[in-house]
């Protein structure tokens, strides 16, 4: 008795003939094989890939996720360090041709509110995100940088980080400076 997978053949069972025959051999040059070409398989696992059949809901149930608290105050010393980065980013990026000369990399980290309508700490509590790209602008009349596309007020900035030390640099060169 032939089996289907794991399972015994029933003697009535009426593809029997067709699963016998087995999976079906097309040639090289055969015109099925030529109109329907094999698919890889990267593209054939797409097929059977899930959608997300209530949009949204995925990132709701992540954002339940985040770690909300309260945002911290800094001392006087970490906003003059800070004022005196953004002032440098802002000797770099005074207009976009030096801008563009300089790119700036940079990573700043900023309190984001809480913007789930339905969270309890909406309006109350948020949570530190890290922006890492390019500093394009440094906006004093409107109090924003531009990191790449995002805009950044200056009051919810915690730190401001760069990899390439150019805060170091002009450390040393204002301390030789005075």
């Amino acid at each position: 008795m032939n089996t289907i997978g794991i399972m015994t053949m029933p003697a009535d069972f009426p593809y029997k003939d067709v699963f016998l025959r087995g999976k079906p051999q097309h040639g090289k040059y055969d015109t099925f094989r030529i109109r329907h070409p094999e698919m890889d398989i990267g593209r054939r696992a797409k097929i059977f890939a899930p959608f997300d059949a209530l949009r949204g809901f995925g990132e709701a149930v992540a954002s339940k996720n985040t770690l909300y608290r309260e945002r911290k105050e800094l001392t006087e010393s970490e906003k003059n360090e800070l004022d005196r980065r953004l002032h440098i980013l802002k000797e770099l990026t005074h207009n976009r041709k030096t801008a563009r000369a300089n790119m700036v990399k940079i990573c700043v980290t900023c309190y984001i509110p809480c913007a789930d309508e339905n969270s309890e700490f909406f309006g109350i509590r948020g949570y530190y995100g890290t922006y890492c790209g390019i500093c394009w602008n440094v906006d004093e009349v409107c109090g924003t940088i531009l990191v790449d596309v995002e805009r950044i007020c200056f009051e919810d900035i915690l730190r401001i980080e760069n990899a390439d030390g150019i805060f170091l640099k002009h450390c040393e060169f204002d301390g030789s400076e005075s």
